[in-house]
């Protein structure tokens, strides 16, 4: 453990580092698109975050090989490099992407080349637990498509909720945090080797996911872009693959001689089809309600919109920090809450927490459709936002000197003053970061007339 916490340390200090060097480069390179209507700031903000997370990935990895348990992980598995072949290639796309806004359908090929890079080297399922059956021995093509599909799923399923500042980087962290503890769980508890790579990844993915939060937390100083998001998303898929695909089930010697038990004791997380959705169900939500959304528009799955969740949070009237909050709940809740079921699925106090949180988890989420008043003797002890509001009705004269003051600035015309656009990279106070809100502005335009979006 003490391995994994100081290879976790070295890459969130890389990241961090690192992040503050890459925002002044991508500022120079010009990697600051203009404010499109899909967008939720409100003035140019770098990209290319990825950058720093990408650095902060070799680090980690070259760390962990120079150390002494972990070493072991390298000289028996090729996982890591065939980790770090495909996150340079998908990283490489990002950060073009970033800067040239390439197409759609290029980005998917990529993704699908990066997957490919990944299983030529090793990286791949070789046989699915399926519950009633056991273990079902893929065919090398079978377990081809399988591991491109995962990988592809999950990488456009947290790039698609990379909308708010701090959201992505922070849902992930979170689902990385249950994952290396289930990794860590069945590598040491129940001694299986093949579990170490994706422990890991895991460990590797939250110091990435650590080092950049703090530049991306509202307001965004930097925001990760496709670079970041994308290369995130394959690590995540990475380690499902390597501990979903490769680890036998029936190694776990749950129930002794029966190898069905063992499969249907660990479904929850085994099974690589829901296994994404169990750790980001989230952002894996969002990309199904975003492609049936479009397709019923009649629109490309890749045309963007503001259709997102995290779009919808601000519309029923969260604010930005909130909003971003109720997203980590729901993360976590889930995740922690399929890391508790593999830990003990007969237990009925964590079904019970479950459905408890998510009960409060609700609560939260609806907070703004309503606005509790408190009662008259009780108003003293509230904030102000929930005390009733006293009608006080204008006296006559009062009423009628308005009136004519009213008459009086209507004849006189207004002249409004023109208003001077700013430039990517340029602020209108000295001192103030690119992604500082200036001035009164609509947070949220209307959906229709929005551009394209993440």
């Amino acid at each position: 453990m003490r391995e994994y916490l100081l290879t976790l340390c070295i890459t969130a200090a890389v990241t961090y580092l690192l992040t503050g060097p890459v925002r002044k480069f991508a500022i120079v390179a010009g990697a600051m698109p203009q404010i499109r209507a899909r967008d939720v700031h409100r003035e140019p903000t770098p990209r290319l975050g990825g950058i720093a997370m990408f650095f902060g990935l070799c680090a980690g990895l070259l760390v962990a090989d120079h150390l002494t348990n972990l070493n072991e992980v390298f000289a028996e598995s090729n996982e890591p490099r065939a980790l770090l072949s495909g996150a340079a290639l998908i990283w490489l796309i990002g950060v073009l992407d970033d800067k040239f806004e390439i197409d759609a359908l290029i980005k998917l090929g990529g993704q699908m080349i990066a997957a490919g890079v990944m299983v030529m080297q090793g990286l791949t399922i070789l046989w699915l637990p399926i519950p009633g059956v056991g273990n079902v021995a893929l065919t090398q093509w079978q377990g081809t498509l399988l591991t491109v599909a995962l990988v592809v799923i999950t990488i456009n399923a947290v790039n698609f909720v990379d909308g708010l500042d701090g959201l992505a980087a922070g849902m992930v962290g979170i689902a990385s945090t249950a994952f290396f503890l289930y990794a860590y769980r069945v590598w040491v508890s129940y001694g299986i080797e093949a579990a170490a790579p994706a422990t890991l990844f895991a460990a590797i993915l939250m110091g990435m996911c650590l080092g950049f939060l703090p530049h991306n937390m509202h307001p965004a100083r930097i925001f990760m872009g496709d670079s970041g998001s994308m290369l995130i998303g394959l690590v995540l898929a990475a380690g499902a693959i390597s501990i979903t695909g490769q680890v036998d089930p029936d190694a776990l010697k749950l129930f002794a001689g029966s190898e069905k038990a063992a499969v249907h004791q660990t479904v929850p997380v085994y099974i690589p089809l829901l296994l994404p959705l169990t750790i980001i169900a989230i952002p894996a939500a969002d990309l199904v309600l975003a492609i049936v959304r479009r397709t019923w528009r009649g629109q490309s799955p890749f045309a963007a919109d503001r259709g997102h969740l995290h779009h919808r949070l601000l519309e029923i009237g969260h604010s930005h920090s909130r909003a971003v909050l109720i997203m980590y709940f729901w993360s976590a809740l889930i995740a922690f809450g399929a890391l508790a079921y593999s830990v003990n699925s007969a237990s009925m106090w964590i079904v019970l927490g479950i459905v408890f949180l998510s009960f409060i988890g609700l609560v939260l989420l609806l907070l703004p459709r309503f606005t509790p008043r408190a009662p008259r003797w009780a108003e003293a002890f509230v904030p102000p936002r929930y005390r009733r509001k006293a009608v006080v009705e204008p006296e006559p004269e009062a009423a009628e000197d308005r009136g004519e003051a009213d008459e009086d600035e209507a004849s006189v015309p207004v002249v409004e003053e023109p208003r001077t656009p700013v430039a990517a990279g340029v602020s209108r106070v000295n001192g103030v970061n690119g992604s500082t809100a200036l001035g009164a502005r609509p947070r949220f335009l209307d959906r229709r007339k929005a551009g394209t979006s993440r």
